[in-house]
């Protein structure tokens, strides 16, 4: 595996020069501090990590975008991190599902070393750029995928090899990091990049770094959901009613929306067999559900314009 030109695996270690490793003057008596006083650092500290999210607003927009056009054409999005940064992918991936009625392999997280390194580190996984290809081969890749490497340091073997085999295969491919320059910047097509600074321990990156990876991935997903329909307006109407807690939300959602009482809801899901967005449809436009499926079908799955064009049935 051919690392970014000028970047060895020496000079991928190294780590002396960045910013998230550095030394934090706020924080350097903060083994004097009270609770109080740690606790008022911590929040002062984790407002760097939204400033920092607000300054790349436009590039996670261009991801959203992305991501989008991909899963819309039955592409994946395909997470690679390691240790924190591929906690948060797999993570936001698994959210995916219960949340917007994704399929499972549509939001899909690597983490170097697998499943058990969720819990327990697994050494030296992160430095092979050959495992990271081949565990991205593992999930047969093609150019309609958009694969995104994470890694605060932007130095991640793992992740580099990931990224680099995507290319090779015509994926499109995006970057998430905490350091400007970055030994990834030359692997992706798209780069997000908050800076948020020295952490509160010095390297602790499960810190701001962590806050700013979870908010930037928490904007992507949900921003390329909303953009295929997977909300009418605020609501998330493609959640799959797993529980009761999410059945009860679905009738309320049938309720609010479509001005109906709870029986004539229950009504609609039942004949839905739990599917919200036909039941929608149906309490919106009064077709039945075959109908509603139909319209949904025809108008991208959008509740708000297969409602509307019910009229020219």
């Amino acid at each position: 595996m051919n690392l970014p030109k000028g970047h060895d695996s020496l000079e991928m270690m190294d780590v002396d020069h960045l910013t998230t490793e550095s030394v934090n003057p706020d924080s350097s008596m903060v083994d004097t501090f009270s609770a109080l006083q740690i606790v008022n650092l911590l929040q002062a500290e984790d407002a760097k990590a939204l400033a920092a999210v607000a300054l790349v607003a436009e590039p996670i927009a261009q991801a959203i975008d992305l991501v989008a056009r991909a899963l819309g054409r039955g592409g994946r999005l395909i997470y690679m991190g390691a240790g924190t940064s591929g906690r948060l992918g797999v993570l936001d991936a698994s959210e995916c599902p219960p949340t917007f009625g994704s399929d499972p392999g549509q939001v899909v997280g690597l983490i170097a070393g697998g499943d058990r390194a969720l819990r327990n580190p697994v050494e030296g996984a992160e430095d092979s750029p050959q495992q990271g290809e081949a565990d991205l081969m593992a999930l047969r890749p093609t150019s309609d995928d958009v694969v995104m490497g994470i890694a605060t340091s932007g130095r991640t073997p793992y992740v580099i090899g990931g990224l680099l085999q995507a290319r090779r295969l015509g994926a499109a491919t995006i970057g998430l990091v905490c350091n400007r320059p970055s030994a990834m910047d030359s692997c992706v097509d798209l780069m997000i990049a908050p800076i948020v600074g020295p952490e509160v321990l010095s390297g602790s990156t499960r810190m701001k770094a962590g806050t700013a990876t979870k908010l930037v991935l928490n904007a992507i997903t949900t921003g390329s959901m909303i953009r295929l329909g997977k909300t009418y307006g605020n609501r998330m109407v493609d959640l799959k009613p797993l529980n009761e807690k999410l059945r009860i939300r679905s009738r309320r959602i049938v309720r609010e929306i479509a001005g109906v009482d709870d029986q004539s809801a229950i009504r609609y899901l039942s004949e839905t067999s739990g599917r919200l967005k036909p039941a929608l449809v149906m309490a919106l436009s009064g077709v039945d559900s075959a109908t509603a499926d139909r319209l949904l079908a025809e108008n991208q799955g959008l509740v708000r314009l297969a409602a509307a064009s019910a009229g020219n049935t």
